[in-house]
């Protein structure tokens, strides 16, 4: 190596200029002139290294022929204890000891056979300072004892010193060599002397010292730098108990900052990663930061020493760690989790709070003789300190930015440990620099790793529990800027960041409100805070109500009952402005939850509630942000950090949410136009044009001033229905968490929830039934049936008063019918009074009110069908089944148990037949007395009627069917619809009790009969479907009527579309035609079979209905066609047979001889479009009659 004085720099000469502008000076105080380290540590450097000119024996004495006895022996060899051996400590590579022994080398465990094998070694490294000569000793050393080698320890070192200290240039392989062997003496030895510790730690520093007009390192291998970075590694962990503390200490300054500023120069300037990751693990060790167990714990005034020594060095360690951490991506996480590790370490530990609450007003002096080392120490005093802070807090955000998006998880989870330890330690004095670092810690809480994400929830939960925050009103005033800030920049984040970018910005917004905890009525006190926060989460909930399905989606008909999966808690899905990532609206939901559990409930309410007041623009995000401050107050689905002061009491929530309720259903946010129906909108626009407040249940009424109606779009119904189903689940959440408190609001709050469930529009009912399942979750009642039971004297009595005021309360019926579809039998007694109101206005304003009394008499009507009668499609399959199985059973019957009676009768009736059929009729006076019959006298204590008293439901069925009667031809096609819906119904009710259905069928009759004939399609559609069920009730009663009167015109108006639904495409099955005709052929089997018709009848039919068998036909009007002839089947197989035969069938083979061969006019016939219906049709039948074919259907024509 070059003999040359070397320039030597302390950290403290590594300023902030680099990055962050201000000099050492200032930094470290205006009493630190750093230039005096280099001139002070130069000239005692150059006496240590030039020793050789002046103290150096020369060669002739220290190798000539005395050389043996010119190498001092150790002293009191005999009498010396074993040293204490020691655990490999350090690196990977370094530290392991000497090797063991080769294979037939003694080992040597006394000092004296120790210091006999390897004092000619030593001798002959002194002498020739060679690669083999080091590997010589170090393979000696291999065979001494850790305990001799101790007590030999500087004997062995100092040929090694000696070899790095000669003058001239020296080989980089010797080097290495000989800083090896001492890195291998260290490993086994503890170092017990201060002089020894400081001369090897100043010896092993200067293999790498730059030039002194370098600024650079020495331009050696890769490989003797990071020999020496090890050896210094073993070095200081080879300082054996306080002996350590000789380098920390004042005079030693000088040195430190020399050892400082070549490894800072390595980690940053180095290539290679395993230098970088050794020197930063190295300076680690060398600042008492490692995590070893050989140091022992500094206890807290050798920590304060060691503080105020390396505030010397902070400026020059933070800044080159600084753009290690931000460096090139390439140079591996290994080395920037070590930078950060380092980072935070020296800052902790300079900038401690208990540290810097001990430092003097006054610099302590020193003595004279250390007066020039006085001027670098640093006085930690209050402006250093701030000083200090300001210039590390553009450093801490210069390294979070880097660190916060590193692609490596594991330089994300160190930097959670930079922002807990700093936290910890430094709260006070870094409080600045919590803003970037609060920041990054709560961005990471939703970490795409989930040991970062642990790591961090952790961290913040210890915050909490330390209670850091709540006792510091710094850090709490700095939350609470970074939240407005945040609260300003949020809209426009939302609208301009990717879903992720959005989830982080609200990770974050709700980390700040975890972190300010019951500090945030700091916040919200603050009506500045307060407006910039409400106002920013408004914005961000606005709603995209320009959907039209929201306004389409209509219940076909009254929706039905309550069923099993109707959820509690079940919320509609909801669509925003600016954003469709569901994870968002959880965080939001949050945010507003975590502000209801910490806040002042009072407050929130009441300015949300002015929000919700201000504008319509603002009204559905006040009303959610509401529901979810209630939530949070009653500490439901919170997730919270630590728990609050003070818990909400029950009367205080309950005021809050009364307040609420009555602001939800005042009737300016309640009855809002969601439809342009003018049967369903106009009532209730009628109200609000003349600006009636109609309190829910309530006859009271008060006028208020006449205002302009808004014009009604598209996107104004979608906000109104969003806005009721928002107020409507937020009485779910009321009740949700008032449990059975809130039955005492039921009074005000469930009667207009059976309104809006009985809404039309499907998007409002669905909610409503969902909030009526939360209300019987929280009150305790087992299902809304029990519900509305237990309510039932409040909502009828609210009906009855509603009914006769329908002007203003036009939703009055919605309610009676939620009731009616959710309610039993029970609730009959309680609403039949209600039921005759309604009749006797009905026939008081039948002209104007018609369209709402026929609602609720159709709510009516269904109940009392689903309560007491069985459902008719359901109980006419049924019927036809056992008929269709008792038929088959005594067919089966009549063919094993035939007798010969009842052959005869069988011919005695085919004569009467033929007779009557050639017009030889009987004399109708003896047939008059063959069919009377006598009467029966009645019984004394019979009935003069001979019935039963009707039940009331039975009663009422009848009374409403008056009433339809009288309103079949009324002229509103929409009154004629729902008078045809009312009338199935209420046949369906009366068919148990014939004596009163069939005088009511015979009144019924003729305006039927008009409607089916002579009316709009629509109507005639519906009247047909009564006319089905009038059949299936009054079976041969209506035979002749039916035969004259609607026969025909069923015939003739098929016949005349038949070709018309031939020729047309598949759009035809969409016309109001198409759905005439297949609802005709629908019913025409079934109407034929229950009325019995005769065979004239059942030809024109059957005449009728066999063009759709047609291939040409629409596929469901042929089947509809194959059901006439099936029900044909039943009632006359014989005559469908024949004619089903006349048009296709397979040739008859005589099962004798002697019999003639049947001829029927479909044999022979080509194939056609009616050959396919046709042959399966006859097959069913031979299946229904029980015979088989005596030859395949499938032959039935020629190819």
């Amino acid at each position: 190596m070059r003999n040359h004085p070397r320039r030597l720099r302390t950290a403290s000469t590594r300023d902030f200029s680099h990055s962050a502008g201000p000099g050492p000076r200032e930094l470290c105080g205006a009493d630190s002139p750093v230039s005096s380290v280099s001139r002070l540590w130069r000239r005692r450097l150059v006496g240590i290294r030039d020793f050789s000119h002046s103290a150096r024996p020369t060669s002739r004495e220290l190798c000539g022929a005395g050389a043996a006895a010119s190498l001092p022996a150790p002293s009191g060899l005999p009498g010396l204890a074993p040293a204490r051996p020691r655990a490999r400590v350090g690196p990977p590579g370094i530290g392991q000891g000497p090797r063991p022994p080769a294979r037939g080398m003694a080992v040597f465990d006394t000092p004296q056979a120790a210091f006999g094998a390897l004092r000619p070694v030593c001798v002959q490294l002194t002498r020739v300072q060679t690669v083999e000569n080091v590997r010589l000793l170090q393979a000696h050393l291999a065979g001494v004892s850790g305990a001799a080698l101790q007590e030999l320890q500087e004997y062995v070192l100092f040929p090694l010193r000696f070899a790095l200290r000669l003058p001239g240039p020296t080989q980089e392989r010797l080097v290495q060599s000989l800083v090896q062997c001492i890195s291998s003496v260290l490993a086994a030895t503890c170092v017990k002397k201060q002089e020894l510790l400081q001369e090897l730690f100043s010896e092993l520093c200067t293999c790498l010292a730059p030039p002194p007009s370098s600024g650079k390192t020495a331009p050696l291998s890769e490989e003797l730098k990071l020999a020496v970075i090890q050896a210094l590694h073993t070095l200081m962990h080879s300082a054996y108990g306080d002996v350590i503390l000789s380098l920390y200490q004042p005079s030693t300054l000088p040195l430190l900052g020399f050892a400082v500023s070549l490894l800072l120069t390595l980690a940053e300037q180095e290539k290679a990663k395993q230098i970088k990751i050794s020197a930063l693990e190295c300076l680690q060790v060398l600042l008492l930061q490692c995590d070893c167990q050989e140091h022992r714990h500094l206890d807290e005034d050798e920590a304060q020493r060691c503080g105020d020594l390396f505030a010397s060095f902070l400026p020059g360690i933070s800044i080159t760690l600084s753009r290690v951490i931000a460096g090139d991506i390439k140079q591996g996480h290994k080395t920037t989790v070590s930078a950060i590790r380092l980072f935070y370490l020296i800052v902790g530990l300079v900038m401690a709070d208990k540290q810097l609450a001990r430092i003097p007003k006054s610099k302590e002096k020193l003595l004279v003789e250390h007066s020039r080392i006085s001027e670098l120490m640093i006085h930690r005093g209050l402006d250093w300190t701030k000083s200090t802070a300001e210039k590390l807090s553009l450093l801490l955000h210069k390294v979070v930015e880097s660190s916060s998006g590193h692609p490596h998880w594991k330089v994300r989870q160190e930097l959670v440990e930079l922002v807990h330890h700093l936290l910890r330690n430094c709260s006070q004095s870094l409080v600045d620099s919590f803003s970037h670092l609060l920041k990054a810690l709560v961005g990471l809480v939703n970490d795409e790793n989930s040991e970062v994400q642990s790591r961090c929830n952790k961290v913040l939960q210890g915050i909490a529990e330390q209670r850091i925050v709540a006792q510091s009103r710094a850090l709490a005033d700095v939350l609470s800027e970074n939240l407005h800030s945040l609260a300003t920049a949020l809209p426009r984040l939302m609208n301009s960041q990717d879903d992720m970018g959005k989830v982080s910005t609200l990770s974050l917004l709700l980390g700040y409100l975890k972190l300010l905890g019951p500090k945030i009525n700091i916040v919200l006190n603050s009506v500045s805070h307060l407006q910039r926060l409400s106002k920013a989460l408004v914005q961000v909930l606005e709603l995209d109500v320009t959907d039209v399905k929201i306004v389409e989606a209509r219940h076909p008909g009254p929706p039905g009952p309550l069923q099993q999966g109707v959820q509690k808690g079940r919320c509609q899905k909801k669509y925003f402005r600016f954003f469709t990532e569901e994870k968002v609206f959880q965080l939001l939901q949050q945010v507003c939850r975590v502000l209801g559990y910490y806040g002042n409930l009072y407050l929130l309410v009441d300015h949300f509630m002015g929000l919700y007041s201000e504008s319509g623009l603002y009204r559905k995000q006040a009303a959610m942000i509401l529901n979810e401050l209630v939530m949070g107050a009653a500490g439901v689905g919170v997730d919270f950090l630590q728990e609050r002061e003070v818990p909400l009491s029950v009367d205080d929530l309950k005021r809050s949410i009364t307040s609420i309720l009555d602001e939800y259903m005042d009737q300016a946010n309640w009855y809002l136009v969601t439809s342009i129906d003018t049967e369903e909108s106009s009532p209730e626009q009628s109200v609000q044009h003349l600006g009636l407040a109609v309190h829910a249940g309530g006859a009271s009424s008060s006028i208020l001033h006449l205002s302009p109606e808004p014009p009604v779009t598209i996107r104004t119904m979608n906000s109104n229905i969003w806005q009721i189903c928002i107020q409507l689940e937020g009485v779910g959440c009321f009740a949700a968490v008032l449990g059975k408190e809130f039955r005492l609001l039921l009074l005000s709050a469930l009667y207009p929830v059976l309104e809006k469930a009985g809404d039309r529009t499907l998007l409002i009912s669905e909610t409503a039934l969902g909030t009526l399942a939360d209300i019987c979750e929280a009150c305790g009642y087992d299902s809304v049936r029990y519900l509305i039971n237990e309510n039932s004297d409040y909502l009828v009595n609210g009906i009855s008063l509603n009914l006769r005021q329908l002007a203003c309360q036009p939703r009055a019926s919605q309610v009676l019918d939620t009731m009616l579809r959710h309610s039993d039998a029970s609730l009959l007694p309680l609403i039949e009074d209600v039921i005759q109101d309604v009749l006797s206005a009905l026939d008081q304003t039948y002209n104007s009110q018609a369209s709402t009394f026929l609602r609720v008499l159709h709510s009516v009507m269904t109940a009392l069908v689903q309560w007491f009668g069985m459902p008719s499609a359901e109980g006419h399959q049924q019927r036809q089944t056992d008929k269709g199985q008792s038929r088959a059973q005594s067919q089966g019957q009549q063919e094993v148990t035939l007798t010969s009676q009842e052959v005869e009768r069988f011919f005695l009736d085919y004569i009467c037949q033929k007779q009557i059929a050639e017009g030889d009729l009987p004399d109708l006076e003896e047939e008059e007395e063959a069919d009377e019959v006598p009467l029966a006298k009645p019984e004394p204590n019979s009935d003069p009627e001979g019935e039963a008293p009707m039940p009331s439901h039975a009663q009422l069925a009848k009374d409403v069917m008056e009433r339809c009667i009288h309103l079949l031809s009324d002229g509103s096609l929409r009154v004629r619809l729902k008078v045809l819906d009312v009338l199935e119904l209420c046949v369906t009710m009366l068919h148990p009790h014939g004596n009163h259905l069939l005088p009511m069928a015979h009144r019924v009759w003729p305006v039927l009969v008009t409607r089916l004939i002579n009316d709009d399609p629509l109507a005639v559609l519906r009247a047909f479907k009564v006319l089905c069920t009038l059949g299936q009730t009054c079976g041969d009663f209506l035979r002749q009527r039916f035969s004259k009167d609607v026969l025909p015109k069923l015939t003739s108006s098929l016949l005349s579309q038949a070709p018309v639904s031939a020729r047309a495409g598949p759009v035809y099955s969409h016309t109001l035609a198409f759905k005439l005709q297949l609802a005709v052929l629908q019913g025409l089997g079934s109407l034929c079979e229950k009325l019995d018709m005769g065979e004239s009848d059942l030809n024109k039919v059957a005449d009728a209905c066999l063009i759709y068998l047609s291939a040409k036909q629409p596929v469901k009007l042929q089947e509809a066609a194959q059901s006439v002839f099936l029900h044909l089947m039943q009632v006359d197989p014989d005559s469908t047979w024949l004619l089903l035969s006349e048009e296709c069938c397979s040739p008859y083979e005589p099962p004798h001889a002697s019999l003639r061969p049947v001829k029927l006019g479909g044999m022979g016939r080509p194939r056609n479009e009616l050959t396919d219906n046709v042959l399966l049709l006859l097959q069913r039948l031979q299946q229904q009659e029980g015979t088989a074919p005596s030859t395949s259907t499938q032959e039935a024509a020629p190819s």
